[in-house]
């Protein structure tokens, strides 16, 4: 199709010197990956690690827990925020932005609340540096010690609330809608790019209501936010369902949850939704005046999703060969690369792309037109798949006179010759076809990962093999959740929403229950 690896010089080299065709395809298809050692088979954990690396995603920083997200995966997350926050606006929600420190104080002032974050908080005790004494470093002053410890924020809830206190006073200041992108604090100890580390970045909304009923509307609503951004612009199917009382969020009443079942068989808990009662509004005493004359206290929600959104991304759908990104979240959706021998073949392939480009951005799909002479057409189409761009477009001068380029989309690895008419409107429902069947190929491995056991024996075995979601009878109480997170490493991930009445019994205490949970191992 184009002159490269079918040319008849290329053969003649071969036949020549054999060793030639190993070595370009050495210098062509395998240098972007030249770091990868595992397969997904081989091992999971390495080969995500690797991935993220190698993709140039992120990667650890000097600051031990923390990470540096690189431009590349930086992209993809403000791609997440821009669609998210189009939802949340679209939802009635404006944004915000609080401080960064909290004073101790405010911690103390939800029981509950502390309790679940204490041992994640970082301190920050003084407030100035100075020279040593023999000028050789740089100290904490002593002198400076603050008379009120500050918290980073591992979560708003306790800043905001107090503020809010400000800003209520009557049932017309109702309801206040806000959301905040940030940073956020929790002093992980085992950490895991974009999965789990101590810094991260995250929105986080905040909403106070005059009813219940209203702040439970919220709190489903925004559950479905999450989940319709998941599966409709990641293509991650997830469950929507509510947590177990130990895994509920700290001061929350109620935790609502979207779970995405990674390629491992194990568990991502990928946002989360809290109906937080009057809990924080009595911490603060934050009243209004209702409608009737009387003084009550204000409910809360609250709602988040972080950078481990990226990891789910990432492990949801990628392969051995390297990131398979969703159009919808991809920087780059399509790249035009060019073959030739010479600058007139260049020049030439170089005015046709232009064109194609410009047909192409004009439907709205980003793309980039590699022509570097640093590197061979086979490593930048290994770089490509490697960065999970959805579609690749190849050509070279018989496509000039052919009318045609050939298409490979990422996602399954096939390819096809196009030809140049009507290019742009064939590549933009390649595109919708390739977002589709990401979605459809994770829905069916999440759904072939949900088993059904009947017994402790048939638990473990389920969770000791194939894994996945584990479909099962749980007695409700806190003990045998604990029991069997214990003997099994795996946990109550949530109470689906739909779940159907069903009498039972616990597979651990034989109890009787209503309802079957999904267990899993998880991230």
């Amino acid at each position: 199709m184009y002159e490269g690896a079918g040319s008849p010089f290329f053969y003649v080299l071969f036949i020549l010197h054999p060793s030639w065709l190993f070595l370009r395809i050495q210098s062509e298809t395998h240098f972007p990956m030249e770091n990868k050692k595992v397969k997904r088979s081989e091992d999971y954990s390495e080969w995500y690690n690797n991935l993220v690396k190698n993709a140039d995603l992120a990667e650890h920083s000097a600051v031990r827990g923390c990470m540096v997200i690189k431009p590349y995966g930086y992209a993809i997350w403000e791609k997440m925020q821009q669609e998210l926050d189009r939802r949340f606006k679209e939802t009635g929600h404006s944004n915000a932005y609080f401080p960064l420190l909290i004073p101790k104080s405010f911690l103390s002032k939800e029981a509950k609340h502390v309790e679940g974050f204490a041992k994640e908080c970082a301190v920050v005790t003084h407030y100035r540096l100075k020279n040593s004494e023999d000028g050789s470093e740089v100290v904490v002053d002593p002198e400076a010690r603050l008379e009120e410890e500050l918290i980073i924020r591992p979560t708003s809830e306790t800043i905001i609330w107090n503020t809010y206190k400000n800003w209520i006073q009557s049932y017309r200041d109702l309801p206040i809608l806000l959301n905040q992108w940030a940073n956020v604090m929790r002093w992980e100890m085992r950490t895991r790019l974009f999965l789990r580390t101590a810094e991260f970045l995250w929105q986080e909304g905040h909403t106070a209501h005059a009813t219940a009923e209203e702040a439970v509307a919220e709190t489903k609503q925004m559950l479905e936010v999450y989940a319709d951004f998941a599966e409709k612009v990641m293509a991650v199917p997830v469950i929507r369902g509510v947590k177990s009382e130990n895994e509920r969020f700290a001061g929350a009443i109620d935790t609502y949850c979207i779970e995405g079942m990674m390629q491992d068989g194990k568990a991502l808990q990928m946002g989360t939704s809290h109906f937080l009662g009057q809990n924080f509004a009595k911490a603060f005493d934050v009243k209004f005046t209702s409608k009737e004359g009387k003084l009550e206290y204000v409910w809360a929600t609250s709602w988040g999703v972080s950078t481990r959104l990226m990891g789910a991304l990432i492990m949801a759908h990628s392969d051995d060969e390297g990131l398979v990104l969703p159009p919808k979240l991809a920087p780059i959706q399509v790249v035009i690369v060019p073959i030739y021998k010479n600058e007139e073949q260049l020049n030439a392939l170089t005015e046709k792309a232009g064109e194609i480009k410009k047909a192409l951005e004009g439907k709205g799909i980003s793309v980039k037109y590699d022509n570097r002479d640093t590197h061979k057409p086979g490593w930048k189409f290994a770089e490509y798949e490697l960065k999970g761009v959805p579609v690749r477009i190849a050509m070279g001068p018989r496509d000039l006179e052919n009318g045609t380029v050939e298409v490979a989309r990422r996602d399954t690895k096939e390819k096809e010759v196009l030809e140049l008419a009507d290019l742009a409107n064939k590549v933009e429902h390649l595109l919708v076809a390739i977002q589709e069947n990401i979605y459809q190929k994770a829905l069916d491995f999440r759904d072939e990962s949900i088993t059904r056991a009947d017994s402790f024996e048939e638990f473990q075995k389920i969770l000791d093999g194939r894994a996945g979601f584990v479909s099962a009878h749980w007695d409700g109480t806190s003990e045998t959740e604990e029991k069997i997170k214990e003997l099994t490493k795996a946990t109550i991930r949530c109470i689906p929403l739909d779940a159907k009445e069903e009498a039972g019994k616990c597979i651990l205490t034989g109890n009787p229950s209503s309802r079957r949970v999904l267990f899993a191992r998880a991230y």
